[in-house]
């Protein structure tokens, strides 16, 4: 059973940093020695092969890393090339010294001036996390000859390019199989622009003790698949329906009956003890086709879903629904309503159009173009900076939100950002949506708390698409693929 990892912002690593050259007595170099070191460790167990090494090095300490680090290549008989820009000349006390401490020890250092050279590995110590602005040209065409590179790349702490806060390319970026991260995992490795830069993310300490992370809460947390025993106990031997959570999944106006169908299966197989259904007539016979425990109500207007409304104890509204008078009106009448609820989908644009607020024991999980309506901002200005955007989401609606995407982030009151290290691009189709609002239904339903509803329901919903990816692939992975996986993964103690 694992638990979530602290994430920290750029501020926040300067801070360890600051406190760990204390821990070293003070001896910044010595920190750097310790970074360096790590990242040769790094190349010998991921690249043992590798023989020709190119490391380019930036101005700064990030640049010190790498001439540390190419000096044990030097002295291992390694064949290894520093190269800079002209402007790259080191630029503080500690790179310099790291550069002088090279040159001693026999190497060389050549300005780029094209194309890289022969090399069975680059290292990119560019910038670390002292870069969070759109590169200027010369460094853009530098990075983009590492692009064109044929060999692997390591990126020391941070690719360059890629901001270490909001994981945000705001220009060109180097794309590492491997990033090697110093004293603390980066938030802004986890989702976004950076998921397709980072590469496998890896950890060095630097034999730093425990309390140089005093005092200092972490910007956010993350959790593997790994994490989801934690969330699902075994449930008591005289379990019975009404325990495991009634939901009321409401949508599927003319033509969308499926999204609403989605929802319910996944609710279903979630946990949930008791499912309904309130859709338009047209649908009813093909859902109890399909799935027979549900129990399926048509609904042609808000007065014949109040009866519903007061039976069930979870709502669940968007899927399908449409934004016409009929789904308005219902919306209207499950926010007059004191059961918690996921929203999603219509119902989140719906709410955008009118301004309205949910309440706090609701969930939405908007994804990026919603997220934008919502918020009245462009959806690339959402993705540029998740974090932001999951923050101002449960701001201006009150409540849980699960900004859906690569890495998806759940906000919460009085808690840490949780971003979600599972999920692959083979979910990145219709209908996606719809299954996690029937997760994170069911999860309520059966007393979950919002917060861990959202975080475990996103958790859940991620793995099971990875599962199923692993069966057949990613392209053409279809929602209802992952049924099958929620009810696996959802008793993990039993397997």
């Amino acid at each position: 059973m694992h638990s979530p990892f602290p994430l920290y912002a750029p501020d926040q690593l300067r801070e360890l940093e600051a406190r760990g050259i204390a821990s070293c007595g003070g001896d910044a170099f010595a920190l750097m020695a310790r970074a360096g070191l790590a990242a040769w460790h790094c190349v010998l167990k991921h690249w043992s092969r590798a023989r020709r090494i190119l490391v380019v090095c930036g101005p700064g300490n990030n640049g010190g890393d790498g001439y540390v680090l190419a000096r044990h290549a030097l002295s291992s008989g390694i064949r290894v090339q520093v190269l800079r820009l002209d402007a790259h000349a080191p630029r503080t006390p500690l790179a310099r010294r790291a550069h002088d401490a090279f040159i001693a020890s026999g190497g060389q250092v050549a300005c780029v001036g094209g194309e890289l050279g022969d090399a069975d590995l680059l290292v990119d110590a560019l910038f670390g996390i002292g870069l969070s602005r759109a590169p200027d040209d010369s460094v853009s065409a530098l990075i983009e000859a590492m692009s064109r590179h044929p060999a692997p790349v390591l990126a020391l702490d941070v690719p360059s390019g890629i901001d270490a806060r909001s994981g945000d390319a705001p220009g060109a970026a180097v794309v590492a199989d491997r990033t090697l991260q110093f004293i603390a995992r980066h938030r802004g490795l986890r989702t976004g622009a950076a998921l397709d830069h980072a590469g496998d993310l890896q950890l060095a300490s630097l034999d730093l003790p425990a309390t140089v992370f005093d005092g200092i809460d972490p910007a956010a947390f993350a959790l593997r698949a790994d994490a989801l025993p934690g969330f699902f106990p075994l449930r008591p031997r005289d379990s019975h329906k009404g325990r495991n959570g009634h939901v009321l999944c409401i949508g599927g106006d003319h033509g969308s009956g499926g999204a609403i169908l989605l929802a319910a299966d996944a609710a279903l197989r979630s946990g949930a003890g008791l499912l309904s259904v309130a859709t338009r007539a047209e649908h009813v016979p093909a859902l109890l086709a399909r799935r027979p425990e549900a129990m399926v109500h048509g609904v042609d207007d808000a007065a014949q879903l109040a009866p519903l409304l007061s039976r069930a104890g979870v709502i669940a509204i968007g899927p399908g629904l449409g934004q016409g008078d009929w789904g308005r009106g219902l919306l209207d009448l499950v926010l007059a309503n004191d059961a918690p609820g996921v929203v999603d989908a219509d119902a989140l644009n719906l709410l955008a159009s009118s301004g309205q607020r949910l309440r706090a024991q609701d969930v939405a999980t908007p994804h990026p173009g919603e997220a934008a309506r919502l918020l009245g901002i462009p959806a690339h200005d959402v993705q540029r900076d998740r974090f932001a955007a999951a923050q101002a989401l449960h701001e201006r609606l009150g409540c849980t939100v699960v900004l859906k995407g690569a890495g998806s982030i759940i906000a919460s009151p009085d808690r840490a950002p949780t971003v979600i290290c599972a999920g692959n691009p083979g979910m990145a189709v219709g209908g996606m949506g719809d299954v996690l609002t029937g997760v994170i239904a069911a999860l309520l339903a059966q007393g979950m708390p919002a917060g861990d509803a959202a975080i475990a329901g996103a958790l859940l919903h991620a793995a099971a698409g990875d599962a199923a990816a692993r069966e057949d692939g990613e392209r053409g992975l279809l929602p209802s693929d992952l049924l099958p996986w929620l009810r696996r993964l959802a008793n993990p103690m039993r397997r």
